[in-house]
């Protein structure tokens, strides 16, 4: 199996800010050490490293972890995608065969990135030179979502946490109608990932999430939807065996390729991992 979607970061209360006092859970400096036990008891081989901050330095801090553990198959980083030395920057990441995209922080801020040409183009460019975009955003953000993906056919985007819908107060129709639409372009997979975080954190129960699943998986299939954990933002809500035991036992009647395309396959193409 693998994780298309965790976290490191070494905490400091200047660059993590967004970390309340409703989140002490996570309130601490979360690496490999930490992980690496954790898959192992899940039967997790390997994993996708995402950005965190909007800072070029962690992109070098993340790629001297995947290095260092075999289990990071794969790290999605940030840039400026607006920068116009943005093509000579991604020319040095080329080198870098674990670098597998970049992601920007566009949830709340979609009519800020989504718009805007000179982000257009900059993502555009990252399908050129074959690299991949997870699109965060807020079940709010979905309009400009969809505006967005048409304009760019080309490049390979997937969805992280399921476009954060509403779960805690039941949200269902305005979702499901985008990611129906979003659907229809071939180019954007899905992760099944962040929804404990999204419902609420102390009595979630795990059927609550299936007629999430359920219209996830009428609208794109066992072939562009995939498994991420969101470790350690899961910890607000869920153990990490908890979060995994939703998916689980959701897609247990499934075939076993079916399954495999979930938990490992569709991680693997769409990300290129070894």
């Amino acid at each position: 199996m693998i994780d298309a979607h965790h976290h490191f970061w070494n905490y400091n209360s200047e660059d993590f800010a967004w970390i309340d006092e409703s989140m002490t859970a996570i309130r601490r400096s979360f690496l490999p050490p930490d992980l690496s036990p954790i898959l192992k008891e899940n039967g997790i081989e390997g994993s996708v490293l995402i950005q965190v901050n909007r800072d070029e330095k962690e992109n070098e801090i993340f790629l001297q972890f995947a290095n260092q553990n075999d289990f990071v198959k794969g790290t999605v980083g940030w840039l400026d995608l607006t920068a116009p030395n943005l093509e000579e920057k991604l020319e040095k990441y080329a080198n870098e065969p674990k670098l597998k995209g970049f992601r920007e922080i566009a949830q709340g801020n979609s009519d800020k990135y989504f718009p805007s040409p000179s982000f257009r183009k900059g993502v555009e460019l990252l399908g050129k030179k074959g690299f991949t975009y997870d699109i965060l955003v807020f079940e709010r953000d979905l309009k400009n979502t969809l505006d967005f993906v048409e304009s760019l056919p080309n490049n390979k985007f997937v969805i992280d946490h399921i476009a954060k819908p509403d779960i805690k107060n039941g949200s269902i129709g305005r979702w499901s109608n985008y990611m129906k639409a979003l659907a229809q372009y071939p180019n954007v997979s899905v992760k099944i990932s962040g929804m404990t975080t999204e419902a609420d954190w102390n009595n979630w129960k795990k059927e609550g999430f299936y007629i999430y699943l359920d219209h996830l998986m009428g609208a794109f299939g066992v072939n562009r939807l995939m498994y991420g954990s969101d470790w350690p933002v899961c910890l607000l809500a869920a153990k990490y065996a908890e979060q995994l035991a939703i998916l689980k036992s959701y897609t247990k009647n499934l075939s076993t390729e079916e399954q495999r395309k979930i938990f490992h396959k569709n991680a693997v193409d769409f990300y290129g991992l070894d």
